[in-house]
């Protein structure tokens, strides 16, 4: 008789589960070239302890170091690495200066503001967690040094690893300039999710080969607009990508409005992108595309961006457009003071406030000893309290569990390697094995507590891995007991801010192909597709990441997960009018239909999760 199978909770799934792909060997390399060889030459020149701080710098942008293009990498690594050197300057001066009060309420200050930042995207997030922890470890690691001269070498070792990730190769460059090997990836991947897309049209796997497409476009995005120092691509490698990219969108439109359609397309169609992606890769002439038969609007939409993109490819194309709109100061701060931004700052502020505050009573009774490290504790609840790495069960026992293992593994270690050459190499092997530890939290937490524990003994204190366990357990605590007490506000404030935008950007993107969207300015309506599809991502992510916590967090969000599904058949149903717009100038019954019904249901599902209804949208051309 058969086992009755048993369901495992959505929060205790996501702390097994696991990223899978290739190794990043070359971020592998960059890591063990980053803390390690810092470590080295500062014990060898006698400042260690600025060696310790230069490692810290270059460990958590290590953490950061994520495969994509040299320019996102500037801001990827740099902007959180300038917000770790603030937050321990000011922590450095707090620390010696204030007494346990005021340290704790500047700290608390300091997450309310990095809380809400956190809101405005990865990036923001990024900097917002290493302003904190630079912060609590300015305020907590008792070092000679004074405060301006942490930062500056903190500042340093993120800037070491930055410049190896602009200098050195990356692995399996195949042509051209290799410094546009991550843009080039990016693009090529744009292609190769269109012809998967296209192969799936018609069948099960279609509408998650177009989540996969957003995805691919957004990735290229990010890489191709990193910052410059000129409004414009500089050189010719670059603008010819900017074109490819460019050439991408009407063939990600033809491809959407096929699977839209629900009719399964000839596997020729799909060869086209697939040397498009093959040209962009190794930097040869795509030779003669099949065509797809015209015997449809989408298939006719198909066929002349396969012919747009192979003469831009073969002429080398000159792109500057990006089909995106910069954000303005204006948006960021409203992003940073909407409900999203306002939760996740009091959030962050009252684990940040409660953890430093018995970090310091304990301190005060002198639980550490003679020894002053109680930053462990702040700084393992900003970790804690961070919904990038998965809903809040999951990090806590993900955060546990990792502390545990890397600390009995540095114990044993420790007693058998000699110092301080044996820490410094242990501190270079952690540093490799970040970019594959981030993987998942457990692991990554494991090997980050070996390096910090490696970087600790090195300057000067003895070994804690006993106490952090214990730190860690207490942290693990209060931000179980913080992040289930009832806010100030809305519960679920991020999913709400983000399914708010994404209905905004598709209605902005609905009414511009209804009533002006078609051949005459398809450039904006591109911008508006992406700004749609791209917004929709967003709040699917965070809907799944709400869906993942324990009940009594996941049911503020019910119902969301409906109305983002609708959202997105009716951005699709957009895309396949903008695209029979453009064939016959005219919509079908069905396309209008569907709109309709669309909008209806959009109605009745924002009112059942609480939401604003949207403004209902005249079907006429």
């Amino acid at each position: 008789m058969p086992l009755p199978s048993v369901a495992v909770p959505p929060w205790l799934a996501h702390a097994l589960r696991a990223q899978r792909g290739p190794v990043p060997w070359s971020a592998v390399g960059r890591g063990a070239l980053a803390a390690g060889p810092l470590l080295l030459v500062a014990v060898l020149s006698g400042r260690t302890s600025l060696g310790v701080v230069a490692a810290l710098g270059a460990m958590l942008a290590g953490i950061n170091d994520r495969p994509g293009s040299r320019r996102a990498a500037v801001k990827r690594l740099g902007l959180p690495a300038l917000a770790g050197a603030g937050g321990l300057l000011v922590g450095s001066y707090a620390g010696q200066h204030a007494g346990a009060v005021a340290l704790t309420l500047l700290l608390t200050l300091l997450g309310l503001v990095a809380g809400a930042v956190s809101a405005i995207g990865p990036v923001a997030s990024g900097a917002g967690t290493q302003l904190l922890v630079a912060s609590a470890i300015g305020a907590g690691m008792p070092l000679p040094e004074p405060g301006w001269q942490r930062a500056v070498f903190f500042l340093a070792g993120a800037g070491w690893l930055l410049a190896l990730r602009l200098a050195l190769p990356a692995t399996g460059v195949s042509a051209g300039d290799y410094r546009f090997d991550g843009e080039r990836d990016a693009v090529g991947g744009v292609y190769d999710a269109i012809a998967a897309l296209l192969d799936a049209a018609g069948g099960p796997d279609a509408s998650r080969r177009r989540v996969a497409l957003t995805a691919a476009l957004d990735h290229a995005q990010d890489a191709l607009a990193g910052p410059r120092l000129r409004r414009y691509a500089s050189s010719a490698a670059e603008r010819r990508l900017h074109a490819q990219y460019a050439a991408a969108l009407p063939l990600a439109e033809a491809a959407t409005a096929l699977a839209w359609a629900g009719e399964t397309v000839p596997a020729r169609a799909a060869e086209g992108p697939r040397r498009l992606a093959v040209a962009v890769r190794t930097g040869t002439h795509t030779g003669p595309l099949p065509a797809p038969a015209r015997s449809a609007p989408a298939l006719r939409a198909l066929d002349d961006a396969l012919l747009h993109a192979a003469d831009a490819f073969d002429r080398g194309g000159a792109g500057d457009t990006l089909h995106t709109r910069r954000r303005t100061a204006a948006s960021l701060v409203r992003t940073a003071l909407g409900s999203g931004g306002r939760e996740y700052g009091l959030r962050v502020a009252l684990c940040f406030g409660a953890s430093a505050a018995v970090a310091q009573a304990l301190h005060h009774a002198r639980w550490y000893g003679n020894h002053s490290h109680w930053y462990w504790l702040p700084a393992t609840a900003v970790f804690l309290v961070k919904p990038d790495l998965g809903p809040l069960a999951s990090r806590v026992l993900c955060r546990a569990a990792g502390t545990v293992l890397g600390a009995v593994v540095f114990a044993g270690l420790a007693a058998l390697l000699p110092r301080p050459e044996g820490l410094i190499a242990l501190v270079a092997v952690s540093g490799a094995l970040i970019p594959v530890a981030t993987r998942h939290f457990a692991a990554q937490t494991a090997v980050v507590t070996v390096l910090v524990l490696a970087l600790v003994m090195v300057g000067g204190e003895p070994q804690a891995s006993w106490s952090r366990i214990g730190e860690t357990l207490l942290a693990c605590g209060i931000v179980l007991l913080v992040g289930h007490l009832p806010a100030l506000g809305q519960r679920g404030g991020t999913v709400r801010a983000r399914l708010i935008r994404a209905a905004e950007a598709a209605d902005a993107y609905l009414t511009h192909v209804l009533n002006d969207g078609t051949t005459e300015d398809r450039a904006g309506r591109w911008i508006l597709r992406r700004e749609a599809y791209r917004a929709l991502a967003e709040a699917r992510a965070a809907i799944d990441l709400a869906a993942a916590e324990l009940p009594a967090l996941a049911r503020h969000a019910e119902g969301t997960d409906e109305v983002a599904a609708t959202l997105e058949r009716l951005v699709d149903t957009t895309t396949a009018c903008a695209v029979q717009l453009d064939d016959t100038g005219r919509l079908t019954p069905r396309h209008t239909e569907r709109i309709a019904e669309l909008l209806d249901e959009l109605t009745e599902r924002r009112e059942r999760a609480g939401l604003l209804a949207p403004r209902k949208l005249p079907v006429a051309v």
